[in-house]
């Protein structure tokens, strides 16, 4: 490849495995969390009449049904046949890959939120924690919303679509439109966390004139040290 030849990018759920788990966690929290709610509510309306197995069994099932649907080789055709009832011109493809990630997303939270509500409530009965009783387990169970809120807006953080023109010396933006030129730029530094690559910008102020621009961006791991090299060799 020509060394001059732009670097392209694209950071997304269908390319980072990091922000399709932290898309999946925080939809999936929010999901969960409205199932639970009905459940519940309908747990307590069973209760009153000795239909809790049924309301329990039905859950079950509808999770079950989920999961075999999103890992289902026919999940693809299904989805076609629903989609072609639904006027939309979103990408198939792409809805289909998301819903599978909100479906298991969703059964995974709501496994973990249900496991501590469910022993929340054994150790609340049996008084295994004395006066503290269920508190740590509601409390972390509570705690799943505004860390569903945090996923999902690192999720929207770390995607990133654009390219790098050595030539140029010109960093190329999309979604939203940026350009940020490197001559600009006084010092950059790079933070690595797995395949994310985190860099900040040092921007010089000619003449005490302040320079807009994005102060830190997500790159791929390569196409930083390409970034930081030529600020560095300026």
């Amino acid at each position: 490849m020509d060394a001059s030849e732009p670097l392209r990018w694209r950071r997304d759920p269908d390319t980072s495995r990091t922000v399709r788990l932290l898309w999946s966690v925080g939809v999936g929290t929010f999901f969960a969390v409205s199932v639970i709610i009905v459940f519940w509510r309908l747990f307590d309306m069973a209760s009153q009449v000795g239909g809790e197995s049924i309301v329990v069994a039905a859950l079950v099932a509808v999770l079950a049904t989920a999961v075999a649907f999103a890992l289902s080789s026919n999940a693809e055709r299904q989805f076609e046949r629903l989609a072609d009832r639904i006027p939309t011109s979103i990408d198939r493809e792409i809805s289909l890959d998301r819903a599978r990630d909100a479906i298991l997303g969703t059964v995974g939270m709501i496994v973990v939120i249900g496991s501590l509500m469910i022993a929340g409530r054994i150790v609340s009965q049996q008084g295994l924690l004395g006066d503290v009783g269920a508190g740590p387990f509601t409390g972390l169970a509570a705690l799943s919303l505004p860390l569903a809120l945090v996923a999902l807006l690192l999720a929207s953080f770390l995607r990133s679509v654009g390219a790098y023109d050595p030539d140029e010396r010109t960093i190329y933006l999309y979604d939203p439109d940026q350009a940020i030129d490197l001559d600009v730029i006084k010092g950059a530094s790079v933070r690595r966390i797995g395949d994310i690559a985190i860099v900040n910008f040092d921007y010089a102020q000619p003449d005490g004139r302040y320079v807009q621009g994005p102060r830190r961006v997500v790159l791929p791991p390569r196409v930083a040290s390409e970034v930081v090299a030529a600020v560095d060799a300026r």
